[in-house]
């Protein structure tokens, strides 16, 4: 076997490239450490095997009077520098596979790339024996010709590489570039991958993103602005419009506190004015929900100051009460002369800012339903008060003691100054010919507030794991 290396030693290196190429294939690329293991073995056997032959790939073969011999010394001193480029590219790429990201691979195909261009130019000067430095200039010469049939692309690939470094977004972010809107899908060489709203796949030059303005709304992460436009009669006084929406903003739990929400003019028309509320939350997925229930509730506050729109279908001699009656849905099995009736009864009620309304534990003798203001809803956990909810216009308190002279489980508190309508409980009665409908809605109001309570304290803080000073350290490369 000995004697037949040296005596074929063509053979022996076709068949150990084709033993590596075959075990490249078979071995799983998830195993990179034997991968990498299996191939620098075959490329020391392979450089023993042209050792032991007498060629050398620092230098041109030795036989010229023998074509065949010369030959087969120049193509396996080429196979050398080639196989040398690919083993120290694996090599180096299983470093950079610990990195991880998109960034990891672009670095490394750009080093795989010089790393061949140093085994082509190697191979050329040693075992060809070429002049370097005028094929350098030959392919400098080149490379500038090819360079400006591609001007394009290659602004493409070293903005990729500029984007890629200074990573302005990742896979997934939620980013704007010059306009165009979407989740990032794909990052190439070339161009960024948009998935828009619409379901869309918007390809955006990376020459184009590395001059136009990035807006990432992915981060930070726990900070996402939600933005809701309502239009007020122009008639209407701006001041009492802002009031109603301020109350808007309060009465929206799920905005953050940390970065206080605003309301502005954003424009005034012969017709009408539009504000504009703005606020953050801490999830994207909720920003739709959120800005949805903010206008609900806009509209709620400024009916309750008294702004109406167009053509109202509603009975104008109608009061404050009786339209809250129409608005409030436990109330919509009574007939329209019950409804009469019970706005008749209806005691108003003011209240200032950081009043309790209906304290825990306390048997409301009445059904309070909300006309204008805040209102804070706190319930018990065992240990102290935990807030659960706020509520505003046509929402009601107190049905709880109505039903059965149980005790309020949840103490509400005014966020603001306003006023509710008072019915007492003596008006729950024979007289009420739907009042079994009544008690029933009331009933369901009671079972899914009794679920948030339920919700809210089966909520577990998350558990702070304890974490040594290494693991401090490591966090902060």
């Amino acid at each position: 076997m000995f004697t037949f290396v040296p005596d074929h030693p063509l053979v022996c290196g076709v068949i150990l490239i084709l033993i590596d190429l075959a075990l490249w294939q078979m071995i799983d690329a998830s195993q990179r450490k034997v991968r990498m293991s299996v191939r620098i073995s075959i490329f020391i056997t392979f450089s023993w095997v042209l050792t032991n032959a007498g060629i050398s790939p620092l230098q041109p073969p030795l036989w010229p009077e023998d074509p065949l011999l010369q030959l087969t010394g120049t193509v396996l001193g080429i196979g050398w520098w080639l196989f040398a480029a690919r083993t120290v590219t694996i090599v180096l790429g299983s470093g950079l596979a610990a990195r991880g990201g998109h960034s990891a691979r672009l670095l490394h195909d750009v080093m795989g790339a010089a790393i061949f261009l140093i085994g082509i130019v190697g191979a050329a000067a040693y075992v060809l024996q070429l002049p370097v430095k005028g094929l350098l200039a030959t392919s400098g010469a080149m490379a500038i010709v090819v360079g400006l049939a591609v001007q394009s692309t290659l602004s493409d690939v070293f903005s990729g590489i500029v984007l890629n470094t200074t990573k302005p977004y990742h896979l997934n972010d939620l980013i704007s570039i010059d306009g165009t809107q979407g989740h990032v899908v794909e990052i190439d060489w070339r161009s960024t991958h948009l998935m828009t709203d619409e379901g869309g796949i918007a390809v955006v030059p990376n020459s184009v993103a590395a001059k136009a303005r990035i807006i990432n709304l992915s981060r930070p992460g726990d900070v996402h602005r939600i933005r809701t436009v309502i239009a007020v009669p122009s008639s209407v006084r701006p001041r009492l419009a802002i009031d109603a929406l301020e109350k808007t903003l309060r009465g929206t739990r799920a905005l953050l506190s940390a970065r206080p929400a605003k309301v502005s003019v954003k424009s005034s028309h012969l017709e009408y004015t539009e504000y504009e509320l703005k606020g953050f939350v801490a999830s994207a997925k909720n920003k739709n929900d959120v800005s949805n229930m903010m206008f609900d509730l806009a509209h709620r506050h400024l009916e309750a100051a008294g702004v109406t729109w167009g053509h109202n279908p509603e009975n104008p001699r109608w009061s404050r009460q009786r339209r809250l009656l129409e608005e409030v849905r436990v109330f919509r099995s009574l007939s329209s002369n019950e409804r009469d009736r019970l706005a008749d009864e209806m005691t108003p009620i003011d209240y200032q800012a950081d009043e309790v309304v209906l304290g825990f534990g306390e048997v409301a003798d009445c059904l309070m339903i909300i006309s204008t203001g805040v209102m804070s809803v706190s319930i018990h956990d065992g240990e102290k008060l935990i807030e659960a909810g706020r509520m505003g216009p046509g929402e009601i308190m107190g049905e709880e003691g109505i039903l059965a002279g149980n005790p309020s489980r949840g103490e509400f508190r005014s966020i603001t100054s306003g006023q509710f309508f008072r019915i007492g409980k003596d008006m729950f009665g024979s007289q009420l010919e739907h009042l079994h409908e009544l008690q029933s809605a009331l009933s369901h109001l009671q079972e899914q507030r009794e679920e948030i309570r339920e919700a809210v304290i089966l909520q577990k803080p998350v558990e702070t794991k304890k974490k040594g000073l290494l693991s401090w350290l490591l966090q902060r490369r």
